[in-house]
């Protein structure tokens, strides 16, 4: 079952996809795996990031700040 749509804003800002300025997402958690730590059989300690998908296009946006806030909509 897919996830519902969220709206996203960090701050006071809205975000918008970079490629076609939609503003609903999924979101999803994203490893940023390292060679080293992969190397070592420790991804799993890598850092994280919150992957914001595309609800029209399908681009990924990657955030590490974890100030941003997620907000439910209806699609």
């Amino acid at each position: 079952m897919a996830k519902k749509p969220v709206r996203a804003a960090l701050g006071d800002v809205w975000l918008n996809c970079q490629v076609c300025k939609g503003d609903l997402f999924r979101e999803r958690d994203i490893l940023l795996n390292s060679t080293g730590m992969e190397f070592m059989k420790l991804a799993w300690a890598d850092e994280s990031a919150t992957g914001l998908i595309c609800w029209r296009c399908g681009y990924v946006h990657l955030f590490v700040n974890r100030n941003i806030k997620l907000y439910r909509a209806d699609k």
